[in-house]
């Protein structure tokens, strides 16, 4: 299987602080590949450098070309989608007005069909699509999140701790959707802290500990690797 994504030694720094210290990462097109840690493990951090939020030090290839220079927008042009920890909805904003302008990068007429696609995924986002999105609960701003992210029409979509703040049964739901895009052919970088849950659903894995790859191989493996059930399976 080609890798859709390699990150190479990438080296992170906030001020003399290095969040990244060499952490390499392989994302294979049509998986999805877990990133698992501890808070403050750089988990985000990761994420943000991939997608050129943040400067970084080492490479970012993206279907064998090197992101150097590439800016934000640039990646997203390229197929690059982000669902960011906090979402970042405009919250002022209709549930339609939301998923419109994650298509600002392509032409008015080529995301038509790809909205009937994001309301045929998310059935509650079609019935509430006249409702502001600060007034969504926590899953159906999740689902407008990631709705928003999918009307780029991204090969590889970035999702940092879609499950934060929402009940059990709303994380399984949220985690279902996801191995749903898998097979829609997006592959997927996840990054969570529930371990369990993500590892459930992803070909690989990745375990982040102060900025650096502490284990990685099949998410089989992890999940049934006894170093990392006492750490963070609660086992």
């Amino acid at each position: 299987m080609s890798a859709l994504l390699e990150v190479r030694e990438l080296h992170t720094r906030y001020g003399r602080v290095e969040a990244l210290s060499g952490v390499s990462v392989t994302v294979p097109q049509g998986h999805i590949v877990s990133v698992i840690g501890a808070n403050g493990a750089g988990k985000t951090t990761l994420m943000n450098s991939v997608m050129g939020v943040l400067p970084s030090q080492g490479d970012v290839v993206y279907g064998g070309e090197s992101l150097r220079g590439v800016s934000l927008e640039g990646r997203v042009a390229r197929g690059i989608s982000l669902v960011p920890e906090r979402r970042e909805l405009f919250a002022s904003m209709s549930v339609a007005d939301n998923l419109t302008l994650g298509a600002y990068t392509r032409r008015r007429g080529a995301w038509r069909a790809d909205l009937d696609e994001v309301y045929a995924r998310f059935p509650r986002l079609l019935e509430r699509r006249a409702q502001l999105a600060g007034t969504l609960s926590g899953g159906e701003q999740q689902m407008l999140a990631i709705g928003r992210a999918l009307m780029a029409r991204p090969r590889l979509l970035l999702l940092d701790e879609p499950s934060l703040g929402l009940a059990p049964l709303i994380v399984r739901d949220i985690l279902q959707i996801v191995r749903g895009l898998r097979e829609s052919g997006v592959t997927v970088l996840l990054v969570e802290q529930n371990a369990r849950a993500s590892l459930a659903i992803s070909d690989e894995g990745y375990v982040l500990e102060t900025g650096q790859v502490k284990l990685s191989g099949p998410a089989r493996d992890l999940a049934r690797n006894p170093e990392l059930t006492a750490s963070y399976l609660g086992g």
